[in-house]
C-alpha cells in the first residue's frame, strides 16, 4: 500500500512534536488549528503509519558522564553478507555506539560512539571494536565541540 501523502496539518503536527514531544494533545491541537479529537486521531495515524517512530528524552551527555564523542570510519575486510550482518549485529549490541551508518566512500561504516573519556574510548576500541575479526581499519575523529545535534528533520520537501 503506498504511503499517504502528508498534508499541511500533518506536517505542522510533526514539526510541533519535533520541537516539543511533551506537548499535551490539547496544546498541540491548538497550535495546529484542530480540535483535540481530530488532532489525536492524526497523531495516532502518523504513529501507526511509521512517520513517528517514538518519543525520547534528549539528555545532556556531559551531565550524565558521557561527554566524550568519537566518530569512527570503519573499513571491513569482506563484504560477504553473512559476515557483514554479524558485524552489524555486534555493533548494535554495543551500548557505546549510538549511531551506525552503512556508507559509501572510503569507509564502509560510520559510527558515533559516546563514552566518559579517552581511557574508556581506548578500552572500547581495543577491547570491542578491533576484536571484531572483520574490521580491517578504523579512523577515529574526536569531537572537540558540538555545534548542532539532534535538530528537527527538515520537512520543506514535503510541501
Amino acid at each position: 500500500m503506498p504511503k499517504q501523502v502528508l498534508d499541511a496539518i500533518d506536517r505542522r503536527i510533526i514539526a510541533e512534536l519535533q520541537a516539543d514531544a511533551r506537548l499535551s494533545n490539547v496544546d498541540l491541537a491548538d497550535r495546529v488549528g484542530l480540535s483535540p479529537s481530530p488532532c489525536l486521531r492524526r497523531v495516532k495515524r502518523l504513529e501507526r503509519e511509521g512517520y513517528i517512530e517514538g518519543y525520547r528524552a534528549a539528555l545532556r551527555r556531559e551531565r550524565i558522564g558521557l561527554g566524550f564523542s568519537v566518530f569512527i570510519a570503519v573499513k571491513i575486510d569482506d563484504h560477504a553478507n553473512e559476515r557483514a550482518l554479524k558485524f552489524e549485529k555486534s555493533i548494535n549490541a554495543m551500548p557505546e555506539v549510538i549511531a551506525c551508518h552503512l556508507v559509501s566512500g572510503e569507509a564502509d561504516y560510520f559510527l558515533e560512539v559516546v563514552v566518559p573519556d579517552l581511557e574508556h574510548y581506548r578500552r572500547f576500541l581495543v577491547g570491542k571494536l578491533l576484536n571484531l575479526p572483520i574490521v580491517r581499519e578504523v579512523r577515529s575523529n574526536i569531537a572537540i565541540q558540538t555545534l548542532k545535534a539532534g535538530a528537527p528533520l527538515p520537512l520543506g520537501h514535503l510541501s
